[in-house]
């Protein structure tokens, strides 16, 4: 009878766990304003720092990026990667002060 209690709490334990993570999950601004994401000249996002969250948001977020990427280049006739080097460019430009871009040496604060 205790064995099963024991099971049922920590069922509830691991449930509340798995809810409270996706409840506190990074966005895209918290993730740049605290340094742990920044813009790569690919076009992509990349992870400064390394975590399974900051990954896991990188990835959702590079998937989104790709999609929409082969979408343009699709719709004009061009390759994919020229799409991605153009993102990459304007996201640079358009990186805050103070947030994470990528460059030959590796990552710098704008």
């Amino acid at each position: 009878m205790w064995k099963n209690r024991v099971v049922l709490i920590l069922g509830t334990m691991a449930l509340l766990v798995s809810v409270s993570a996706t409840a506190f999950a990074l966005s895209l601004d918290e993730a740049k304003a605290k340094g742990l994401v920044g813009e790569k000249p690919s076009g992509y996002l990349g992870a400064v720092t390394s975590s399974g969250e900051v990954q896991a948001l990188v990835n959702e977020i590079n998937g989104k990026r790709r999609q929409a990427y082969e979408e343009i280049a699709k719709r004009n006739g061009t390759a994919l990667s020229a799409v991605e080097a153009l993102a990459g460019q304007k996201a640079t430009q358009n990186t805050k002060a103070g947030h994470f871009i990528e460059g030959p040496g590796g990552w710098t604060k704008k």
